[in-house]
């Protein structure tokens, strides 16, 4: 479900908060605190990874792509979150 890069923890845990607070600003500030971006943005990485192959698209390769993938699911998950606390 998840792309292949990165394969370490680290890794994931770098794109986690790299597309968490992303996430959180493009949703203009309205995030959770540093970890709670975190958490968003791992969430996010399986949230975006299950909607690219729901939808039939194949994410792209490498840092990046995981990085765009992860970006979509938490920005997708940020938005959901907001709404039901409104």
């Amino acid at each position: 479900m998840l792309p292949a890069e990165p394969r370490s923890l680290l890794g994931w845990l770098v794109i986690g908060f790299l597309a968490g607070w992303l996430a959180g600003l493009l949703t203009r500030g309205r995030g959770f605190g540093c970890l709670g971006n975190v958490a968003i943005g791992l969430l996010g990485a399986v949230v975006g990874g299950y909607l690219f192959q729901l939808l039939g698209v194949r994410g792209p390769a490498g840092f990046l792509g995981s990085l765009l993938v992860a970006l979509v699911g938490a920005g997708v998950l940020l938005l959901v979150v907001n709404l039901m606390r409104r």
